[in-house]
């Protein structure tokens, strides 16, 4: 076989060399050691954790070594593609946290190693292709659907491995004369890899999150490019990584199936390997056995999910890197005022067989994260959250934001600031009685007389004074308890309850619910002080003539 001619007949229209192609994308000029790494989705318009996890260690690896991250999308099947998809990744991923120093971007490209998206690549794969026909190294294919559907049927019922391999490779070694017919015939074909692998051959292979591999050669001649010139992900990820100089490649371990070939491949490119990171999946409970996280089953797989129910962007990145580094944890406490970005994070400490997803840690990292943030920034951020998801609320947010603030400030600041915030969803639910169209008429206890609760109500009213500081406020609660014959002595009260009517814990319950709707609130003094004398009085009214 001459593989020259083969070379140009099957790509007349490639002019460039891998010799070009190099002087256009040359090395990068970055400090020794520098991670040069990459997110590269699929548009397939769902935008998982797991994309989160990857792209997080990615930018970790990259950004605290000096190196670069960009975005590729991997765009080379375009039946799972879903349009628009592009723009959901890169909006979503932002959201995140995940800054790319160049890469795909909503509006073209940013960066000198384009095209970015795979589909605007297919001169450059062309170029590669051509090599591997000219040395011998990859071969056209004319098999229709047919022929493989029937073949792989053979090695079933032969009890075979199933694939493109050895005696039932039909084009490995055909003449350039039978593939010049087909072509002249206009029969559609792919290009295969030749592969020179055996699985009776072994090789150790060094992964940074798997440790020391057991490797099996691959011996099968799979696809390099697709019947419309198209590249698979497998040639195109060697060439991609290759030229926008790659130094480590984070994935899912899905793919060390396809290992054994993409090693094989770039050795025979001519190419320096990367260095691989192959990330165990996300795993929840089940009853009492760990499963994968599902699409199907479990919402909280994709991103969308913590946007909508509003979980800070923070609470998510502090609660990945739990799970990224088992360190993570020891580290904050130690750590409690620095960005999560200033700890070390190493790709080494990843958990080998997979993270185990914790809705209910996430939750409190969450509350830890938002009780950590002044007024203005729980505002700010739950004002946004509440234009989109909750309309109404956000209105009412945006009305009075100074209002919003002053509510929001309670209880924050301080060494044990408070914790009533696990998501922005639980705003409205904290804070809703604030406004009158969310606050809830009160159900008082009917263990108690009406004629007391009217009493202890009335007895307030009397005395009620906003320019009282906290402790006059509470002084005066205190009197009208003991007026009233409750007690204020909770010690003398849960030594015997049966001889006292109540406590002054129940004529604050009292006076609670009037002003707030609710059994628990945050600091009664401080939301009157917020309310106002005149809408405190008149809840406190209207709970009066609902007795």
């Amino acid at each position: 076989m001459d593989h020259q001619a083969l070379a140009q007949l099957l790509f007349p229209q490639v002019t460039d060399t891998p010799e070009d192609l190099e002087a256009r994308f040359p090395p990068r000029a970055l400090p020794e050691g520098a991670v040069v790494t990459r997110m590269a989705p699929s548009p397939t318009g769902f935008v998982h954790l797991g994309n989160l996890v990857q792209g997080l260690t990615a930018e970790r690896m990259a950004h605290q070594s000096g190196g670069i991250l960009f975005l590729r999308v991997e765009d080379t099947d375009a039946k799972r593609e879903v349009p628009g998809a592009v723009e959901v990744l890169i909006d979503t991923l932002k959201h995140y946290g995940i800054q790319f120093d160049e890469g795909a971007a909503i509006d073209g490209d940013n960066g000198m190693y384009g095209p970015y998206r795979q589909r605007q690549r297919a001169g450059i794969y062309h170029v590669y292709a051509k090599k591997l026909v000219s040395e011998g190294q990859a071969y056209p294919c004319f098999c229709t659907e047919e022929e493989l559907a029937a073949m792989r049927a053979q090695q079933e019922a032969n009890k075979e491995t199933t694939g493109y391999y050895g005696k039932y490779a039909l084009w490995r070694d055909r003449s350039l004369e039978d593939v010049r017919a087909q072509l002249d015939a206009g029969s559609p074909w792919v290009l295969r890899f030749r592969s020179t692998g055996s699985i009776e051959n072994q090789f150790k292979f060094d992964d940074l999150v798997k440790g020391k591999l057991t490797i099996t050669e691959n011996d099968m001649d799979h696809v390099l490019l697709k019947s419309d010139g198209i590249p698979t992900y497998h040639f195109a990820h060697a060439v991609d990584d290759h030229l926008m100089r790659t130094t480590h490649v984070v994935r899912g371990d899905e793919w060390l199936a396809t290992l054994p070939f993409h090693i094989q491949l770039f050795k025979a490119l001519g190419f320096k390997l990367p260095k691989y990171v192959h990330i165990g999946p996300l795993m929840k409970m089940d009853g009492t056995s760990k499963r994968k996280l599902s699409k199907r089953k479990d919402p909280e797989l994709a991103l969308t999910y913590y946007k909508s129910e509003g979980f800070p962007v923070e609470a998510v990145y502090e609660y990945i890197m739990t799970l990224l580094n088992s360190n993570f944890e020891d580290w904050r406490r130690a750590n409690a005022d620095l960005p999560a970005s200033a700890f070390k994070f190493s790709p080494k400490k990843l958990n080998p067989a997979g993270s185990l997803f914790d809705y209910a840690k996430l939750t409190d990292v969450s509350k830890n994260v938002i009780a950590k943030m002044d007024a203005e920034k729980v505002y700010t951020l739950l004002s946004q959250w509440a234009a989109e998801f909750d309309p109404d609320f956000g209105a009412k947010l945006a009305a009075d934001p100074d209002y919003a603030k002053r509510i929001l400030a309670i209880g924050r600041g301080g060494k044990k600031p408070r914790k009533d915030l696990a998501v922005w969803k639980d705003a409205k639910a904290y804070m809703g009685f604030f406004y009158e169209e969310y606050l809830q008429a009160p159900r008082f206890d009917p263990a108690f007389d009406q004629s007391v609760i009217a009493d202890v109500l009335n007895r307030f009213l009397e005395t009620f004074d906003l320019s009282d500081d906290a402790s006059t406020w509470f002084e005066k609660v205190k009197k009208i308890t003991q007026d009233i014959g409750f007690t204020t002595d909770m010690k003398a009260y849960k030594a015997d309850p049966a001889a006292f009517p109540g406590t002054v814990a129940d004529v604050s319950t009292f006076l609670r619910l009037a002003v707030t709707g609710q059994t628990n609130s945050p600091d009664l003094y401080t939301v009157m002080q917020i309310l106002g004398k005149e809408r405190t009085e008149s809840r406190i009214r209207a709970a009066l003539s609902q007795l």
